[in-house]
């Protein structure tokens, strides 16, 4: 299964009818409807509609629609009814005509300077009214069910180059814990050698024996540091954790929540192997591998 990113935008319309029979075949040939949709990240499904009052009726099958196909992400939907009529004069109602005369005689007797109603704007508010009217649901159906169609394409190339991102952080964040790997070993001889030379000089200095207590000691402390500084354990964990990311991003779906629990994983190896840290270089792989899964994590924040 593919990748989804959670950010996306796509729209879509129900184009004017092309010829004079099609725009007759159409119950709103005089007007174009418009549905764009947005999404971007969230923990949860978050649906937000922007509807014109012809179309809000339709905002329960227009939800079941999207929850079916978009399991994660803020989702916000426009729609809009467009007049588009440019042909051909309808004639006005007499219960419009009836209407448009009684709000006429309330506009004025509150402003009686207001200029009356002309033919024209009789007919334009009459060519509107009717292009607008009517059942919009199977209209409204088909041209979100393009955009969405289109939303989850767009999702899907987005997810796409966050799964070639994260293969290329784990592929970087693996050299570096291979970098890391033999540095232990070698940092625990140099500091057994270094023990053992302090002691031989404490022995030279004091007649060539020393207290057992003080032998005990120099033996407790070289050994603590030793268990101090290995960060095997945090290496193999990180090495799992890496495994299962790889695993997850090939599987593909809806994988971006355990993702997320992964990196704040990853993140914990990384501030452990960092503290142990006790020279320069070990540091530096610390805090290289912090900077890649910092990128990570913002990365996976979308993946849904």
């Amino acid at each position: 299964m593919p990748v989804y990113s959670m950010t996306g935008y796509a729209s879509g319309q129900s184009g004017p009818a092309g010829s004079h029979s099609e725009a007759e075949a159409r119950p709103h040939a005089a007007a174009r409807l418009g549905v764009e949709i947005r999404s971007v990240n969230s923990r949860f499904l978050d649906l937000t509609f922007k509807l014109p009052e012809e179309l809000r009726q339709h905002e329960p099958a227009l939800r079941e629609l999207l929850t079916g196909r978009l399991k994660r992400g803020k989702v916000e939907v426009r729609a809009a009814i467009e007049n588009t009529s440019n042909a051909g004069i309808g004639e006005p109602s007499a219960k419009l005509l009836q209407r448009l005369n009684g709000l006429q005689d309330s506009v004025k007797a509150w402003l009686p300077t207001a200029r009356e109603l002309s033919v024209a704007d009789v007919l334009r508010l009459a060519a509107g009214d009717t292009a607008t009217k009517g059942d919009w649901g199977p209209d409204l159906t088909e041209v979100t069910e393009k955009a969405l169609k289109a939303l989850l394409s767009a999702r899907e190339r987005e997810g796409a180059r966050l799964a070639k991102m994260l293969q290329d952080h784990l592929t970087q964040l693996r050299a570096l814990a291979t970098q890391a790997l033999p540095l232990v070993p070698q940092l625990v001889e140099q500091q057994r050698t270094r023990f053992l030379e302090r002691w031989q000089e404490a022995m030279g200095l004091s007649g060539g024996t020393l207290p057992e207590a003080a032998q005990d000691r120099a033996l407790t402390e070289a050994t603590a540091f030793a268990i101090r500084i290995d960060v095997a354990e945090e290496l193999t964990r990180l090495n799992s954790h890496l495994d299962e990311i790889e695993r997850l991003v090939k599987k593909g779906g809806e994988i971006g929540k355990r993702l997320d629990f992964l990196i704040q994983e990853l993140h914990r190896e990384a501030n452990t192997l960092g503290s142990k840290s006790a020279t320069l270089e070990l540091t530096r792989i610390g805090v290289d591998m912090k900077v890649l899964i910092e990128q990570m994590r913002e990365q996976v924040q979308n993946i849904e």
